[in-house]
């Protein structure tokens, strides 16, 4: 049987399309050139923050910070605040939303809910919404929106994404003890989301660190059975080698690291296919985190 979650990661080429000819009409509501900025999520969200932060900066629009929506601090000052939320629900942000004096806008696949009237402006990618519990093609839509809006061209990411979903998924990964997702600059985010990915939909022991960092410990638990899978193509020198001469397995894929989160999207499905477990269920898990009063 298809999942939700498989039908949503294949729609991920077409989402990234629309949120490309968005991004010009959203443009109005989106973070402006020179503004400085902090970008506040949750879970995924604050993955996929911490992506942009990195790349609005690189592209010269103006300081940006990326926070858990939860630990924003409250004395820095800042020209506007992007909040990031698939459900529009999630207490911290809409808690941030209501508490701060700073101009807001979200990003939100749900136009019925509070983040509605909590944000100054709000951009809905209610065509990338998601029935899954897992987050997998807002996360990216949103970011694709957002790349889009700095500027880039995303030919290439969508025919990456594209050979991403074609290709077969090899049972080594589906088989593998552990995995450790590594980035570099913006894409030490998307390492993190897809080290959330395996924990969520196939309970995997997984890891990230930036790419650097991996040498200054982490490499030790490399060995048989286990995979290093760098995000993006800055791989620093001598690190596959490194990781090779563990007996593990060092994975890069050389695709833009949108395009690469696919293809780990689809490994944890099929590693949740393989031990039983429902990728659009994750144990402990619900759409939104929605806090007591």
């Amino acid at each position: 049987m298809t999942t939700h979650t498989e039908v949503e990661i294949a729609s991920q080429p077409a989402c990234w399309r629309r949120a490309v000819e968005l991004a010009s009409e959203a443009g109005t509501a989106l973070p402006r050139e020179g503004e400085r900025v902090a970008v506040v999520g949750c879970g995924t969200s604050w993955f996929v923050a911490q992506a942009y932060a990195v790349l609005r900066e690189r592209a010269g629009h103006g300081e940006t910070d990326a926070f858990a929506a939860s630990e924003t601090p409250s004395g820095r000052r800042y020209d506007r605040i992007l909040a990031l939320t698939r459900s529009g629900t999630t207490t911290e942000v809409l808690d941030l939303l209501r508490d701060t004096g700073t101009p807001t806008v979200a990003i939100t696949a749900d136009p019925a809910t509070p983040v509605m009237s909590l944000a100054d402006n709000v951009v809905v990618l209610d065509f990338a919404d998601e029935r899954s519990v897992v987050q997998t093609r807002f996360a990216t839509t949103q970011l694709a929106l957002l790349r889009a809006h700095l500027g880039e061209d995303l030919t290439q990411a969508i025919a990456d994404a594209e050979e991403a979903l074609a290709e077969p998924v090899a049972a080594e990964l589906v088989e593998a003890e552990q995995f450790t997702f590594l980035g570099r600059g913006w894409t030490c985010g998307l390492a993190a989301e897809a080290a959330l990915k395996m924990r969520e939909a196939a309970r995997t022991w997984t890891e990230s660190y930036p790419a650097m960092e991996y040498r200054h410990g982490p490499i030790s638990i490399a060995g048989p059975g286990r995979i290093t899978w760098m995000l993006g193509q800055d791989v620093p020198p001598g690190l596959a080698d490194q990781v090779t001469a563990t007996g593990g397995t060092f994975l890069s894929g050389g695709r833009d690291a949108m395009a690469e989160l696919v293809k780990i999207q689809r490994v944890a499905v099929e590693r949740a296919r393989a031990r039983g477990l429902d990728p659009d269920r994750p144990l402990h898990l619900t759409r939104s985190v929605i806090l007591e009063a």
